[in-house]
């Protein structure tokens, strides 16, 4: 894993504000200290209060990265899978950023905008990142 990746399930009962399912998600980024884990839920809490901005897509260096995960095979219907995702991205949230720029929740949005031909998406940044959930436990060690 080179990078910070999401890891996505739907979560039984939980709506967002349009009456969608929402997906129990992970932020996951590689250390010395093993493999970190943020409860996206909680980044979502903790970044409400943060000053929203607009932000170049040509700063999203993950656009440029592989988008599957270590875990997940790449193949068509697993596309297929994010392509819908990807559709049903709500822009009126903004994306979250990790005080090094990363987006450590958002990236079907930041999909969604890029296909729709949009040079900006909101965004708010953690000046310092907040502490991980979870230190050492990989995708398939956590709940969803």
């Amino acid at each position: 894993m080179l990078g910070g990746s999401l890891r996505l399930k739907l979560r039984p009962g939980c709506e967002n504000q349009k009456g969608s399912r929402m997906r129990k998600q992970y932020y996951f980024r590689p250390s010395n200290r093993g493999v970190l884990a943020w409860d996206v839920d909680r980044l979502v809490q903790l970044s409400s209060n943060l000053p929203r901005k607009n932000i170049p897509l040509t700063e999203i260096r993950e656009l440029d990265e592989v988008w599957s995960g270590d875990d997940e095979p790449s193949t068509w219907r697993t596309m297929l899978e994010h392509l819908k995702l990807i559709d049903g991205a709500d822009l009126s949230f903004p994306i979250i950023l990790s005080s090094s720029g990363a987006v450590m929740d958002g990236m079907h949005r930041v999909a969604k905008a890029a296909w729709q031909g949009r040079t900006e998406i909101e965004a708010v940044q953690f000046e310092e990142d907040p502490e991980p959930d979870h230190v050492g436990r990989g995708p398939r060690d956590l709940p969803y």
